[in-house]
């Protein structure tokens, strides 16, 4: 009887009828910042929907461009801006969470090589319920911001 659960379950699996978080996630523009030459780390941005029923959380990120990936988020220290790690990154369900430059982000730490803009980057992003999802973010250059004219 086991075994029949067993094959069962895995059925129901592959078959996506047991769909993990990743499944109901979705993600735009996916890009990372081109780093300056010499560089130790960037960051890498996005939006991740979730178009599921659950709440999901991403609890970490990968990639093979850098030694270490980390979640963080900047945060106002006495009118001081300071990056600091996150444990997770919440998604509502229905909801979505940018990851933009000032904001939540995944920071690529120790890069291995120096980026050229157009590269592509595979970040595997990993959810609570242990699925994976993996985008493909491009290296772009900063975008200036434009200053307000009065």
């Amino acid at each position: 009887m086991k075994k029949l659960s067993l094959m069962l379950a895995t059925l129901l699996f592959s078959a996506g009828v047991l769909a993990g978080a990743a499944d109901a996630v979705s993600v735009q523009d996916p890009y990372v910042r081109l780093a300056p030459p010499n560089a130790p780390a960037t960051g890498g941005f996005m939006v991740i929907r979730n178009n599921g029923d659950k709440d999901v959380k991403l609890m970490k990120a990968d990639n093979p461009a850098s030694r270490v990936t980390e979640l963080h988020n900047h945060i106002n220290d006495n009118g001081v801006m300071r990056m600091r790690p996150v444990a997770a990154i919440e998604i509502k369900s229905k909801g979505e969470a940018v990851l933009k430059p000032g904001g939540l982000h995944v920071m690529l730490i120790d890069l291995k090589a120096p980026m050229k803009e157009g590269d592509v980057v595979p970040i595997t992003l990993t959810f609570d319920d242990g699925s994976s999802k993996q985008v493909d973010a491009k290296v772009q250059r900063p975008v200036p911001v434009m200053e307000h004219q009065h």
